[in-house]
């Protein structure tokens, strides 16, 4: 099987992959990157291929998932009002100014 070749992975793992890869194009991350990201995250959770061989039976783990949720805002939290404010001003002006 050469190196990148997908057909080991099931359905379920190619779609979860896309979906991941989705997410973080939504963000920002580039098509290249935010497909080796999802393709980590999906190895990291089910531990790769499962189309054949004896590990096909193993349920998957979302330690990934789990993560990112958890995480989520923790850090601006933290920050005063007035940065989130402003960093959130910033960001506005700057996808408008990418989107025209």
């Amino acid at each position: 099987m050469p190196q990148g070749d997908k057909d080991k992975y099931t359905d379920k793992q190619k779609r979860k992959a896309e979906h991941i890869e989705q997410g973080y194009e939504k963000s920002g991350v580039s098509k290249k990157e935010a497909e080796s990201r999802a393709w980590a995250t999906v190895n990291k959770e089910s531990g790769g291929g499962n189309k054949s061989g004896s590990g096909r039976g193993k349920p998957d783990t979302h330690v990934s998932s789990r993560k990112g949720g958890r995480n989520g805002g923790r850090a601006s939290a933290s920050r005063p009002a007035a940065d989130r404010s402003a960093a959130a001003k910033k960001g506005w002006e700057t996808r408008r100014r990418k989107a025209g």
